[in-house]
């Protein structure tokens, strides 16, 4: 009786840390939750603007994001005004804003992470006076990572969103 009590006790615990573990791996702290508020004037899409022509005589820097963050640090902030301004003098074009991860992390936690910074970029877009009826996210999370490698180097390039524009 006592064994099979000392059993299931161990086995609870198991239970609980790969339970509580989720996607970190050992040492790393996985930081804020991923909670974006719906802003003001948003609305359900009914079209993608990729169905438009893409406008390539354009672009923009993408907007580099620290390890599990979607925080726009104050350092990419200029990055973020170029577009706002350029997107406030040419009226006719949208823009889809890009967001990608590193490779670390479950599939599922760096699309929603991916998201969360497109989201962030477009929050900081409206918040600079861009309507944001012209401006929709997309998440590819770690699937289309700017640099191949496991590095410090590849993974800071990796944190990103990116800038598409559409006519």
């Amino acid at each position: 009786m006592k064994s099979t009590v000392w059993l299931t006790s161990i086995m609870l615990v198991c239970v609980a840390m790969v339970a509580g573990s989720g996607c970190r791996t050992s040492g790393e702290d996985m930081g804020e939750a991923l909670i974006i508020e719906e802003l003001d004037g948003d609305h359900a899409l009914t079209d993608r603007f990729e169905d438009g022509t893409r406008v390539t005589d354009v672009s923009f820097d993408a907007v580099r994001f620290r390890y599990d963050s979607y925080q726009v640090d104050s350092a990419e902030e200029s990055k973020l005004e170029r577009v706002a301004d350029y997107l406030q003098r040419a009226g006719d074009v949208n823009l889809v804003v890009e967001g990608h991860c590193d490779e670390r992390g479950s599939r599922e936690y760096n699309m929603s992470l991916g998201e969360h910074r497109a989201l962030a970029v477009r929050a900081y877009l409206i918040g600079l006076g861009v309507d944001s009826g012209r401006i929709q996210t997309r998440s590819y999370g770690e699937e289309k990572p700017l640099v191949m490698g496991h590095d410090d180097n590849a993974r800071t390039q990796n944190r990103r969103g990116e800038f598409a524009l559409y006519r």
